[in-house]
């Protein structure tokens, strides 16, 4: 039997004809991203060299501008560290924005390639053919002084996307559909393809990447088609080579997606898998917090969508609506095409790029009882500020209709120019 996507890039990487499900690989890491927490955070101590300098990339985000004295010190370590070691990719404030977002913008992560950063939802990386995977801040440095780290395989479920997303339904939703029908993934990679791939904007496909961590996969990939091959294009600075996954490739799993059956969705409070259900079994869900933003769902596309729902109406009395772009480059274009300004015409508030609110830092942290509607990446107790509060998961379409509405809604009667 053939190979799935991420084991032909780990064998390749591990310099071996094949790998298995089971075996422990040794794999050359291409790039090791490094996040303001990498040294804020630190207790070990920094390594004495790097390995190869010019794999290394540090960005600023999650707390970005530094919002306290010890995140302002921990800049000042990273900014330290990248003239220490010469590392040219840095992305100091004011150049900044989520690390997978400013990845992806960058061509940090190319197809066929390995990429590891200290941040959960690295995996989000797997929307441009990359095996791309959230380590702890010990793996990193060890990364970072002999540039390989070990995975052990683990078996694969293919997801066969066919056909097109309706109209006021996007990648957060076929997520949440395929989490709540099929729950968790401990141990297990995740790949998509299928003929309704096209048809994904690149956009939503990093989505459902980034969310798959929510479904602990291991890694979560798709194939390097025209659409990817095209966003790298004047992006990417070496040359890569995509995989694909063998014809006869051994799958754990195979299962099919029917995208043109998926309705909006939203995720109930405190944990993703099986708890998921179409916006219409809800229910009558007052909010306090509407929020569009991070890793997930911060793209250029989402501050579109929530636009097109705000435009000549006004956030509901009583419920704060922050917009939070993933990246400067994202906010700067979102300017350009008067996406902000609508935005805050209709009475929300857009901050700088930052991880901020999605992880309960800062820019919209949740006090007791206080419920929001979120299409960032986690809702577990505490995620977003108070224990006490409750987090739903949805799409922006989704957060932006609950907004005007004062509850959580549907998106698609606000979306009707789409169909």
């Amino acid at each position: 039997m053939g190979m799935p996507m991420i084991e032909k890039i780990l064998a390749r990487s591990a310099g071996r004809d094949r790998v298995r499900p089971g075996e422990i690989v040794v794999c050359e890491v291409d790039r090791v991203v490094m996040l303001d927490l990498s040294f804020t955070a630190a207790t070990e101590p920094p390594p004495k060299r790097l390995a190869n300098p010019s794999r290394v990339a540090v960005i600023l985000d999650h707390g970005a501008p530094a919002p306290s004295v010890i995140d302002a010190a921990g800049h000042q370590k990273a900014r330290e560290f990248v003239q220490r070691f010469g590392v040219g990719r840095f992305y100091d404030i004011g150049h900044h924005g989520i690390c997978h977002q400013v990845i992806l913008e960058e061509g940090l992560a190319l197809p066929g390639q390995v990429l590891a950063c200290s941040d959960s939802h690295t995996c989000a990386s797997g929307a441009v053919n990359c095996a791309a995977r959230g380590l702890g801040r010990i793996e990193v440095l060890q990364i970072l002084c002999t540039g390989k780290t070990w995975y052990r395989v683990a078996p694969t479920v293919r997801y066969e996307l066919v056909g097109r997303l309706a109209p006021g339904v996007y990648g957060k939703d076929v997520f949440l559909s395929i989490a709540g029908r099929h729950g968790d993934h401990v141990n297990q990679n995740v790949e998509f393809g299928g003929p309704g791939l096209p048809g994904l904007a690149l956009d939503d496909r990093s989505t459902i990447a980034t969310m798959c961590a929510e479904i602990s996969a291991e890694f979560a990939t798709f194939p390097a088609d025209q659409v990817v091959l095209d966003y790298l294009r004047g992006r990417a600075d070496e040359p890569f080579a995509p995989v694909d996954p063998d014809l006869d490739a051994d799958y754990l799993d195979v299962r099919r997606v029917e995208l043109g059956q998926i309705e909006p969705y939203v995720s109930r409070p405190d944990f993703v898998p099986h708890n998921t259900l179409p916006v219409g079994e809800v229910g009558d869900v007052p909010i306090h917090q509407a929020f569009v933003g991070s890793c997930a769902n911060g793209k250029l596309q989402d501050l579109r969508i929530a636009a097109e729902i705000l435009r000549g109406r006004r956030v509901h009395p009583g419920v704060r609506c922050i917009v939070t772009p993933a990246s400067q480059r994202v906010y700067l274009e979102a300017v350009r095409r008067g996406y902000v300004e609508t935005l805050v015409e209709a009475g929300a508030v857009v901050t700088n790029s930052t991880c901020g609110a999605c992880f309960g830092y800062h820019m919209g942290v949740l006090g007791p009882g206080e419920v929001c509607v979120t299409s960032s990446t986690r809702n577990f107790k505490g995620r977003m500020g108070s224990p006490e509060s409750r987090v739903y998961l949805a799409s922006s379409a989704t957060v932006a209709a609950s907004a005007v509405e004062g509850r959580i809604a549907d998106p698609r009667p606000y979306l009707a120019a789409e169909a």
